[in-house]
């Protein structure tokens, strides 16, 4: 993955440039609400339940890895890609497993992977740089197998409307299959703060597109 300092960094770079302790702040968050019990992993639950067994995954923005972790454990191959090296490591020390890469979801580029899911949680397309969103979205469509989904899940009053999204994922060949609230399940309405978004792939023209193409 490209890492040229041309590349625009993202909000959440932009954060830890601002707070270079915030990383480890937020790993230490995790592993302490692990360990007191709490549920970080309904994102997971919902990914495995639409996959057959020992299915391929990409965790897009996987942070410390409480999804793609937890998906491993469930049988499947996952690779994690975040753009914080401190969220890396953090993975592969507390999740052994899944392939953790550092690298911008802007700049995917994962040669002959195709995934049977592509899960995008914790916010993730609100960190984005602006810039970068419609390439993020093309490359998930582009690294996605034919009958593979992406799921996305984000909240509202970050900085990106949901209905520009829905129209930027429609943009880089993604079609709509389902809007849902929450990640346990229910349904999206006008009024809903949160939106998961499952989508397919188009056929035609976007299906082998990616960004960098």
């Amino acid at each position: 993955m490209n890492t040229s300092n041309e590349r625009t960094p993202s909000g959440w770079e932009e954060l830890v440039a601002a707070d270079p302790a915030h990383s480890s702040w937020y790993v230490e968050r995790f592993r302490n609400l692990a360990a007191q019990g709490a549920d970080i992993v309904g994102e997971a639950r919902l990914i495995d339940a639409m996959l057959g067994r020992g299915s391929r995954v990409l965790d897009a923005g996987c942070g410390p890895g409480r999804t793609g972790g937890y998906l491993h454990g469930a049988g499947h191959t996952v690779v994690g890609v975040d753009v914080d090296p401190v969220l890396i490591e953090a993975a592969r020390a507390d999740h052994p497993g899944p392939t953790w890469l550092v690298g911008d979801l802007a700049e995917l580029n994962l040669s002959a992977a195709d995934f049977d899911a592509i899960v995008c949680a914790g916010n993730v397309m609100t960190f984005l740089a602006p810039s970068t969103r419609s390439a993020v979205l093309a490359n998930f469509a582009g690294h996605l197998a034919p009958e593979g989904r992406v799921v996305i899940g984000f909240g509202a009053d970050r900085g990106y409307e949901f209905a520009e999204f829905l129209t930027d994922a429609e943009s880089a060949g993604l079609t709509v299959d389902l809007l849902l609230s929450t990640w346990d399940l229910r349904p999206f309405t006008d009024d809903s703060d949160f939106l998961v978004a499952v989508f397919s792939r188009m056929p035609g023209p976007h299906t082998r597109a990616r960004a960098d193409s």
